[in-house]
C-alpha cells in the first residue's frame, strides 16, 4: 500500500478552502474511486486523468486507486482538481516522499492529451494563499496564472502540461513564472472607452445629475421620453468616475474571474459596465444558482449597473435589488452552501414616464390610459424608490438646441471636478458620501436652523420617508463638495431636494 496527499483547493463563492487530495493505492481488483462530495464534473476526472497519464507517457497502476478529497463535508466542483490527483497517483505509485509535495499548491484541468487547461476562479485561489501567508508554489495552468498575477503572490507559477508539472516535482526544474498582465498599458484614466460627455446637446439639468453622481457614488433614476439622451448620459458616467484604487481592481477582478469568460487583463482598473436586458431573471440579476454564481449586480462591483428601459423589468426582480442598494453585498443561502457575493454598486437606470412614452411631452398625445400608466409605474416599489438616490426627468431637446447649441463641457473636465470633490470626501471621512451612515452623517451633515427649515419643508411636499431622508443629506454634502463648501447650505440643500422627483 502507498499514500501520497497533494494540496489543493476548493471554491465557494469568493472563497477558496485548502482541500487536501489522498490517493491510496491498493492490491486487489483494479478500481478508481473518488470520495469527499464530489459533484459530477469532479467524478468524471477519473477518465481524464487516466487518459492524461496514459498518453503523457506514464503507466497508469493496475492497482485499487482511492483518491479522498477531505475536507469531506466541502462540496468539491469543477475540473480544477485533475492535476493534484494525477500528481497524487503518480507520486504514491514512485513512492515520493511526502516532503516533496508539502510546500505545492496544485490545480489544473487536464486534456485527455496532458496538457492542461484553464479554471476558473485563479485569482481569488492565489488572494486566498497570499492572505494565508502560505510560503509555499501555486501551480496553475499558465493562461490561468496569468489571470492570477495581479493577487501578486511571488510563489505563483505557469505550467502547460502533466509531465512539465511532474518533472518539476522530481528534479527540482524551475518552472516559470507566469506572464504579468500589463497593468501599465491598462490603467483606464481617459474614459475613452465610456465615449465623451461632449457629445450629450442640451440636458444640462441632467449633466449636472450625473456630475452629482459621480462624485459621491450616488444612484440615478432618469425619467423622460424616447431619445431624449438617458442612455447615452448613463453609458457616459463610467468616464466622469475616479481611477480605481489597488484594492478595488482587485475585488472587481476576483469576482470576474468566477464568470464564465474569466478576468481579462486588458480590463484592468476598468470600472465595470453592466447593462443587462429586461427580461434578466431574479438569479441572473443578483446570483443563484445550485452551485452560487456571482449575478449582474456582483459584476458591477465597483462600478456601474445600468437598467434601460426600467419600467420593463418585473417587479419581482426588481424587489431583488433593495437588499444590495442597502447594504453593498449579496448572501445566497442554498441547502449545500452559502456565500457571499459584494454588489457595491453604482446604480443608474432609466425608463419612460408612461407605456408609450410620450406623456407630458410638448408635441406629442400620450395614448396611455390612466390604468396603464397606474400599472406601468406599479412596477416600481416605494421601498426601491426611497433606495434610489436621485429621480430626475430629462425632457424632450428642443429641435433648435439639437441643431445649433455649443458643445457642453467634455468628460475631461467633468472628471477632474469629480476627482477634486471625490478627494475632499476621502480626506474627510474615507469614504464616498453615498456610503456615509450613523455618527458620520450628523458630523459631515449638520444642519443649522435655516437647513431643518427646509429640509422639514421638503419632507412635507416629497412625502421623504426615515430612509430617503439620509439620503437627501447625503447628497447635499456632495454639491457641497463640488462647490468647495466646508459645511452645507440651504442652496445645497435645496438643489438636492431638487434632484428627488416623485414617480407616485
Amino acid at each position: 500500500m502507498s499514500l501520497a496527499i497533494v494540496r489543493s483547493r476548493g471554491l465557494i463563492g469568493l472563497e477558496a478552502p485548502p482541500v487536501n487530495v489522498e490517493v491510496h493505492l491498493a492490491n486487489g481488483l483494479p478500481a478508481f474511486h473518488i470520495v469527499g462530495l464530489p459533484d459530477a464534473e469532479v467524478r468524471e476526472s477519473r477518465e481524464r486523468v487516466r487518459a492524461a497519464l496514459m498518453h503523457s507517457g506514464f503507466e497508469f497502476p493496475n492497482r485499487r486507486i482511492t483518491v479522498n478529497l477531505a475536507p469531506a463535508d466541502l462540496p468539491k466542483g469543477s475540473g480544477r482538481f485533475d492535476l493534484p490527483i494525477a500528481i497524487g497517483i503518480l507520486s504514491a505509485a514512485a513512492g515520493l516522499p511526502a516532503k516533496r509535495l508539502e510546500h505545492l499548491e496544485l490545480m489544473g484541468e487536464l486534456s485527455l492529451t496532458g496538457a492542461l487547461r484553464p479554471i476558473k476562479g485563479a485569482l481569488v485561489l492565489a488572494l486566498a494563499i497570499r492572505r494565508s501567508q502560505t510560503a509555499g508554489l501555486l501551480i496553475l495552468p499558465a493562461p490561468s496564472a496569468r489571470d492570477a498575477s495581479p493577487a501578486a503572490y511571488p510563489g505563483t507559477r505557469a505550467a502547460d502540461n502533466l509531465r512539465q508539472v511532474w518533472e518539476s516535482i522530481t528534479s527540482n526544474t524551475p518552472l516559470p513564472l507566469p506572464e504579468a498582465v500589463p497593468i501599465a498599458a491598462s490603467v483606464w484614466a481617459s474614459g475613452a472607452d465610456a465615449g465623451d460627455l461632449a457629445e450629450v446637446r442640451g440636458q444640462a439639468s441632467a449633466r449636472r445629475a450625473l456630475e452629482i453622481a459621480a462624485a459621491g457614488r450616488h444612484s440615478l433614476l432618469m425619467v423622460g421620453p424616447p431619445g431624449t439622451g438617458k442612455s447615452m448620459l448613463a453609458r457616459r458616467l463610467p468616464g466622469l468616475l475616479p481611477p480605481m484604487s489597488d484594492d478595488e481592481a482587485i475585488e472587481s477582478a476576483a469576482v470576474q474571474s468566477l464568470t464564465a469568460d474569466g478576468f481579462r487583463p486588458d480590463h484592468w482598473r476598468k470600472r465595470p459596465f453592466r447593462s443587462p436586458h429586461h427580461s434578466v431573471s431574479g438569479a441572473a440579476l443578483v446570483g443563484g444558482g445550485s452551485t452560487p454564481r456571482p449575478g449582474e449586480v456582483s459584476l458591477a462591483h465597483r462600478g456601474v449597473l445600468f437598467l434601460d428601459e426600467l419600467g420593463e423589468f418585473r417587479r419581482d426582480v426588481l424587489e431583488h435589488l433593495r437588499e444590495p442598494l442597502e447594504v453593498g453585498r449579496v448572501s445566497i443561502s442554498r441547502a449545500a452552501r452559502q456565500c457571499e457575493f459584494p454588489a457595491a454598486f453604482q446604480l443608474v437606470a432609466a425608463m419612460n414616464p408612461c407605456p408609450c412614452g410620450y406623456l407630458g411631452h410638448a408635441s406629442r398625445p400620450c395614448r396611455c390610459a390612466p390604468q396603464d400608466i397606474a400599472r406601468y409605474r406599479g412596477r416600481l416599489s416605494g421601498p426601491l424608490l426611497d433606495r434610489i438616490d436621485m429621480h430626475i426627468d430629462v425632457p424632450a431637446v428642443p429641435e433648435a438646441e439639437i441643431l445649433h447649441a455649443p458643445k457642453g463641457e467634455s468628460s475631461a473636465i467633468v472628471r477632474e471636478r469629480v476627482a477634486q470633490a471625490r478627494e475632499r470626501a476621502m480626506l474627510r471621512q474615507a469614504r464616498p458620501n453615498a456610503d456615509l451612515d450613523g455618527p458620520e452623517l450628523e458630523a459631515h451633515c449638520a444642519l443649522d436652523d435655516a437647513g431643518r427649515s427646509l429640509v422639514g419643508a421638503a419632507i412635507q411636499r416629497l412625502g421623504l420617508s426615515a430612509r430617503a431622508l439620509p439620503r437627501l443629506l447625503r447628497l447635499a454634502r456632495t454639491i457641497a463638495d463640488l462647490d468647495a463648501a466646508p459645511r452645507l447650505l440651504t442652496t445645497h440643500l435645496a438643489q438636492a431636494a431638487g434632484l428627488r422627483r416623485s414617480l407616485c
